[in-house]
């Protein structure tokens, strides 16, 4: 018996499911009550059940959003109304060291915590708490609150709502294309966290370092070699992440690049995914992905950087300006150079693309160097060892969407984004590398809250205003 033969009785109000979906969100971000709610999992039956009625995805991502703002608002409340009594009530007493982890991951990271600790599963609901408890002005907590929120719902509802538009038809129809698809996927995670078990491993503390350094210590140019890295800091010690990144990037970006170079055709599983996002075609999918593509276009990364380059500029971190200014400079140039030498034609090209080559794809390389560049100062400024496979992930699922969004546009094939990753790990790694070395002055001490607050409202006037370009 098909799955949806039962399930389609169920999903019989539409106005239902759309409040179901807030109210299980305003749980799920519920003190307390989000450590044993299994919100997640009824979410994507909720979504996918909405997904399969074609209800309004903007109605659901509303409710979704409205609902996290309210579970993280009455957390928030209950912590700052019973700052002292708290930890003594039921059923706080109960769970001390989720509320102390809270509390430290709170004072580690300051507002950044709400955005970040919306995606941290253990101490998701305590989070808002803490900042009662501790009197963050309200203003502040919401502004970030509400961002959060914006983030937290389509990564959460999309996948469900998507799952159940296709499980009746595309999933059938296009076995081959989504099987490709997925271990696409697999490839992606696994790799991210081949580089985060490598990162944790080659930190000071770490083994594979200990073992780096004594193959340095037994030649002389050896020792020459690792001196040549260190930090320009006292005791500092060579960015090995960084440079086992930029060797695995490079052989990847080279040999693929050559590979299409060669095969300038699009490959099997090339077609098959273009077919397979056409079948998830919609207005709320091509909205989604017109303004994904805004973002990420060059307009779009100028807005997104335009506030963090100004406060750059007027603290006076010129190394960081500048290794900053490199990267996207060098990007932009490399995608140029490699475009026009590939010479690859577009599955669909629209006007304001005319004259312009698919490979590598400029939306997420570009979204590497940002996001990935953006992921490795934060976890180097604020957020300590433990903790910084988070960042990462972040920046990834922000990285995965920007490359998502070009599929649905049509106007890449699968192995551009494949080539663009790459060339994007490259810079990546070659900037930091750079910036390890001459870097004198760590960037501490950011207005996030302010800054933030500026990117959105420029991004959503960019969005709204301006064509993609």
């Amino acid at each position: 018996m098909e799955a949806s033969t039962w399930i389609d009785p169920i999903a019989h109000s539409p106005t239902l499911l759309i409040i179901a979906l807030g109210v299980v969100a305003a749980l799920e971000s519920l003190a307390v009550v989000g450590l044993a709610f299994p919100g997640v999992i009824i979410i994507t039956a909720i979504a996918s059940l909405a997904g399969h009625d074609n209800l309004s995805i903007v109605l659901l991502l509303v409710s979704a959003t409205l609902g996290a703002i309210v579970g993280d608002g009455l957390s928030y409340w209950l912590g700052y109304s019973n700052r002292e009594r708290l930890p003594r009530m039921w059923p706080f007493h109960r769970y001390p060291e989720a509320l102390a982890r809270g509390t430290s991951f709170f004072h580690r990271y300051g507002v950044m915590s709400v955005l970040l600790g919306r995606f941290i599963g253990p101490i998701r609901p305590f989070i808002p708490l803490v900042a009662g408890m501790c009197h963050m002005p309200s203003g502040r907590f919401f502004t970030v609150n509400i961002m959060s929120a914006l983030l937290w719902a389509p990564a959460y509802v999309l996948p469900g709502y998507y799952l159940g538009r296709t499980w009746k038809t595309t999933l059938s129809h296009y076995q081959d294309s989504f099987g490709w698809l997925l271990l696409l996927g697999l490839v992606v995670i696994t790799a991210s966290w081949l580089f985060s078990f490598i990162r944790r491993h080659t930190e000071r503390t770490g083994s594979l370092y200990r073992l780096v350094l004594q193959w340095a210590r037994r030649a002389a140019w050896r020792r020459r070699l690792w001196l040549s890295f260190r930090m320009n800091k006292t005791a500092g010690a060579p960015p090995l992440p960084s440079l086992l990144l930029l060797i695995g990037a490079l052989i990847g970006f080279t040999g693929w690049s050559l590979f299409i170079a060669h095969h300038p055709d699009p490959l099997p599983f090339d077609h098959r995914a273009n077919a397979f996002f056409t079948t998830l075609e919609s207005p709320a999918a091509n909205a989604v992905a017109l303004m994904l593509a805004k973002a990420g276009d060059k307009l779009g990364i100028l807005v997104l950087m335009a506030p963090w380059m100004l406060w750059l500029v007027i603290q006076r971190y010129w190394v960081t300006l500048l290794h900053w200014f490199g990267a996207l400079g060098g990007i932009a140039l490399a995608n140029i150079w490699f475009k026009h030498m590939v010479g690859r034609a577009r599955p669909m090209t629209p006007d304001y693309l005319t004259g312009s080559f698919s490979y590598p794809s400029a939306h997420t390389s570009g979204a590497v160097v940002v996001y990935g560049l953006a992921a490795a100062f934060i976890a180097d400024g604020v957020v300590r060892p433990q903790r910084r496979h988070w960042v990462y992930w972040a920046a990834t699922l922000l990285i995965a969407l920007m490359a998502w969004s070009r599929l649905m546009m049509g106007v890449h094939w699968v192995s551009d984004l494949i080539g663009g990753a790459l060339l994007g790990l490259c810079v990546c790694a070659v900037t930091r590398i750079s910036y390890h070395r001459f870097s004198h002055r760590p960037v501490a001490r950011l207005p996030w809250g302010h800054l933030l607050w500026v990117t959105a409202v420029l991004m959503a006037g960019r969005i709204m205003l301006f064509p993609a370009v």
